[in-house]
């Protein structure tokens, strides 16, 4: 049995993929960062689900009717109310790691993905309205949100930048970060006070890709066996790779010496999709130091029961490339696959947003009457 402490030993933070009005005030919440945890991310999808599926924001949503706010200003209070007092349990955190952990995150609307401007927009009204030092803003990795990267960071603004699938983005997301820095610096900022992370998408790459694999053997044009399973690991090890160089280069150094933080890969959708795999698969291979991995409820528990912690995140790196290479040669073309897992990435949390707007209209419906 595994503890989060051995992991934070080990240099990496355990954050969690999950909120709810339930959990917050039940004090689930507050055990979990008890325990260790020490971030908190949250999405379209799972804000849906907490307020769709709960009686906990009842009450919230009956004033904020009689209010008179829209259905996506209702949403966006009582997301933030979450996120606020997820950060005022996190603070702690915050402030024992010097602004390195301990953040709650919110992402701007997903319908703004392929939109420089009003991303910046919305992070910034977002991020001043939330008033908490110790939050972050998400913004998914779109070609278009790499400038807005660059421009929340250099004005101070804590970023998780999201739905990162391939090694090309996550250069292009740590350039953002870097320039972002500099900008800062320039203007006179304190680029010790602000912090990123980079969400690296991992699981749904092995499901996508075991797909083709699993098509090419029924024709038998290759042998796939050793291939399954392997190309989300393979993928986020040289993401680590590139990020070891990044921030080990000279360029970052002169921003570390005036207290910059590395931006962090955080290993996101680390949920194990296929029941074949182990369970807590993309826990324990990604570990090691100045990394994060954002864990949603079923695998936390999981890797608690019966995880094993050891520093991984190095280990087989020539391996990773073999797997990139056997792929390759195989005719497989993982850009354009992970290109289509950022559009559908998009697409997914573009839904859930609507879905959440519809689903509070249906609750207007029957707690209008009940406030008049």
């Amino acid at each position: 049995m595994a503890s989060l402490e051995e992991v934070r030993n080990l240099g990496q933070s355990v954050w969690y993929d999950n909120i709810s009005r339930e959990l917050l005030l039940s004090g689930e919440i507050a055990r979990l960062i008890n325990v260790g945890v020490t971030g908190l991310t949250s999405n379209p999808s799972i804000f849906d689900k907490a307020i769709s599926e709960s009686s906990e924001y009842d009450e919230a949503l009956k004033i904020l009717i009689q209010n008179g706010g829209d259905n996506k200003a209702i949403y966006e209070s009582l997301a933030m109310e979450d996120i606020r007092s997820a950060a005022d349990l996190l603070y702690s955190a915050y402030v024992s790691s010097n602004c390195k952990d301990g953040y709650a995150c919110l992402e701007v609307s997903p319908l703004l993905a392929y939109d420089t401007e009003g991303t910046i927009a919305e992070a910034q009204r977002l991020f001043k309205e939330l008033g908490k030092a110790n939050v972050m803003i998400k913004v998914p990795a779109t070609p278009e949100g790499m400038p807005a990267i660059r421009s929340l960071i250099g004005q101070g603004i804590n970023v998780n930048v999201t739905l990162i699938f391939s090694l090309e983005a996550h250069r292009n997301v740590m350039d953002a970060y870097v320039a972002g820095l500099e900008d800062l610096d320039s203007n006179g900022g304190d680029v010790s006070k602000v912090a990123s992370v980079a969400s690296f998408f991992v699981s749904r790459l092995d499901t996508s890709i075991d797909v083709v694999l699993g098509e090419m053997s029924k024709d038998c044009k290759i042998n796939t066996d050793i291939l399954m399973g392997r190309a989300a690991i393979a993928n986020a090890k040289l993401a680590y790779e590139s990020f070891c160089s990044i921030f080990g280069s000279e360029r970052f150094e002169k921003l570390r010496k005036k207290g910059a933080l590395v931006q962090r890969p955080l290993w996101a959708s680390t949920s194990t999709k296929n029941p074949e795999y182990r369970d807590v698969l993309y826990i324990e291979q990604l570990m090691g130091s100045d990394t994060v991995n954002t864990i949603p409820p079923a695998t936390l528990d999981a890797f608690i029961d019966h995880g094993i912690a050891n520093d991984t995140i190095l280990s087989g790196i020539d391996d990773a490339r073999d797997v990139m290479g056997f792929l390759k040669d195989a005719g497989i073309d993982v850009d354009e696959i992970t290109a289509k897992l950022l559009k559908d990435g998009v697409d997914a949390f573009s839904k859930s947003f609507e879905q959440i707007i519809s689903n509070l209209e249906a609750k207007r419906s029957v707690l209008v009457p009940l406030v008049q």
